[in-house]
């Protein structure tokens, strides 16, 4: 008797038909969790499905798969929300992704290509940015800004853009949001200037600010220009690398 040449379904792989599908299903279980991911609140049913585009017959289906593995919960009131495995994933990512990894080589980066010594600013309260890293250039004289240390909002470039994207009104903060740089001189020392650009994060959030300063003898319109010229490709890429999308500034 001939042997069967028939192969069992266990030992071939999926169809592509099949395979089609479970992408389809992961791309629509991920937009579950990205539609969550961008609410401040819990979420309907209702909500998920305007939000995702999905019918709620699928978008049930799916959360069972969700609600099991942890990355959506369901609340007392029925609405859904990230679940404590959405949480370990984030603090996954910050243990392994800590902002100065990204941060430091950006910095590192431009005092390589011969700029002012370079730093990254965060809101520190409601009057305060904090130097949070700093470079400093190969430059023999340099300002003095250190990392750690606290500046006004209200002077330095750094402080300007931080209070724009905090929807400070005036003139100068319209040209921010429209440039995506600020130029002080002089502002927070006598003796010093700088030249700053912001970092988003994912939804448009001011993450942090870059800023090149020094002394302001340094600062004339030839060099502003070219510190702008390189500073503006390097906070781009640290946008990009922090889950951020670049705003059409004009140029």
């Amino acid at each position: 008797m001939a042997k069967s040449t028939t192969t069992s379904n266990a030992a071939v792989g999926p169809s592509s038909r099949e395979a089609g599908e479970g992408v389809a299903a992961v791309e629509r279980a991920l937009s579950i969790v990205a539609a969550l991911e961008s609410s401040d609140q819990a979420m309907s049913l209702a909500e998920l499905a305007l939000r995702t585009k999905l019918y709620k017959s699928t978008i049930l289906r799916l959360l069972g798969s969700l609600l099991a593995t942890g990355y959506v919960t369901r609340l007392s009131d029925g609405s859904y929300d990230l679940g404590p495995a959405a949480f370990r994933l984030g603090l996954a990512f910050t243990r392994k992704n800590a902002l100065g990894h990204h941060v430091l080589p950006a910095l590192q980066e431009l005092v390589d290509r011969g700029t002012e010594s370079a730093s990254f600013h965060v809101r520190q309260d409601a009057e305060n940015r904090l130097c949070l890293f700093r470079v400093n250039s190969r430059h023999a004289t340099l300002d003095r800004v250190e990392a750690g240390h606290s500046y006004a909002l209200q002077r330095g470039a750094a402080g300007h853009i931080i209070l724009a994207y905090d929807g400070q009104k005036g003139a100068r903060y319209d040209a921010i949001r429209g440039d995506g740089f600020d130029v002080s001189l002089g502002e927070r020392d006598p003796s010093c200037a700088a030249v700053a650009a912001p970092v988003f994060g994912p939804r448009g959030v001011l993450i942090g600010v870059i800023s090149l300063s020094g002394p302001r003898e340094r600062f004339g319109k030839t060099e502003i220009a070219e510190m702008k010229r390189v500073l503006g490709p390097v906070a781009e890429k640290l946008t990009d690398s922090l889950g951020g999308a670049w705003p059409a500034f004009r140029r």
